[in-house]
């Protein structure tokens, strides 16, 4: 949770940065406003930022502005407006434009601190609540809204750089027994280490999710099927080679899995492709369990 710092002068760009440095704070420091613009944009920009309010080009205000339409997908950043500024019209024109609070010029050190405290502790609450209304409370992976969402990501992005994605619809073979013998608390054990074993065996940009009771989905872009086979094969066997030890015993488990590819220029959306993956995995099932299926071409038309 990085900062970022935002002072053309440079003079009380050196003082600030030396202040952070001395409390071990991480940041980077910029002269102006279009440079911070570009850097806020990446995917791991500073959460906090001090800003200067009269800055050449792009000045505080409205890179202030910008600043909160990049939070329109959930992402928050706290913006602290440094400003030698002092009637309250100005004050509240910050806040209007989006400010969290405001540091009058000349910046004094135990209240820049104060600032940047407070700050870290909202963007560190923001960001578990974000985690929370995201992701399953016993598997920490994503929750299945947040997962759907994913695939209709990935099928948007497919459609503009032509590279095809798939799904992989994973389910526990014999859940209802294991909760059955050794209770839920055994069940819950074994989807917490199964869906840790997941998440190992994907890429960084992969998804993982809980679609519900004993199911996962995961989401794998650049995947046609071929490479989503071998992919699924491997998943299979990697989770399913040693026992889940719980502290009711070690448990073997097993997954069967049903596979759909989405390809661009065809259309497809999110809910199509789960119900090809679940008509997949029932297949799955029917044909022993432990094992990946995909439909062919005339089982999938059949299906529309």
């Amino acid at each position: 949770m990085g900062i970022l710092l935002v002072e053309d002068s440079r003079i009380d760009r050196h003082q600030i940065g030396r202040y952070l440095r001395q409390w071990n704070f991480d940041f980077v420091a910029v002269a102006n406003g279009n440079e911070a613009w570009e850097l806020l944009q990446k995917p791991d920009a500073p959460g906090l930022i001090l800003l200067d309010w009269m800055l050449p080009g792009m000045d505080g205000i409205e890179l202030c502005h910008r600043i909160r339409s990049l939070g329109a997908d959930g992402t928050y950043f706290y913006v602290v407006m440094l400003t030698a500024k002092q009637r309250k019209r100005d004050l509240l024109s910050a806040m209007a434009a989006g400010a969290d609070d405001y540091l009058a010029k000349p910046v004094d050190p135990s209240e820049l601190r104060a600032r940047v405290l407070v700050g870290k502790r909202i963007l560190k609450l923001q960001q578990s609540l974000r985690f929370s209304a995201t992701h399953d409370f016993l598997t920490k992976l994503l929750n299945r809204g947040e997962i759907v969402a994913g695939i209709d990501r990935e099928l948007a992005r497919s459609q503009r750089t032509g590279q095809p994605v798939a799904i992989l619809l994973a389910d526990v073979d014999h859940f209802k027994q294991i909760n059955d013998s050794l209770g839920h608390a055994a069940g819950d054990e074994v989807l917490k280490q199964l869906a840790h074993r997941l998440r190992s065996e994907l890429r960084p940009y992969d998804l993982a999710g809980r679609y519900g009771g004993e199911e996962f989905l995961l989401v794998l872009p650049t995947c046609d099927l071929r490479p989503a086979c071998n992919r699924a094969e491997q998943i299979r066997v990697s989770v399913s080679k040693d026992p889940v030890r719980t502290t009711f015993g070690s448990i073997p488990i097993t997954i069967s899995v049903g596979l759909a590819i989405g390809r661009p220029g065809t259309d497809v959306e999110s809910e199509e492709l789960l119900q090809e993956a679940d008509r997949a995995l029932y297949l799955a099932k029917q044909k022993g369990r432990n094992c990946v299926q995909t439909l062919s071409a005339s089982q999938a038309s059949a299906g529309n």
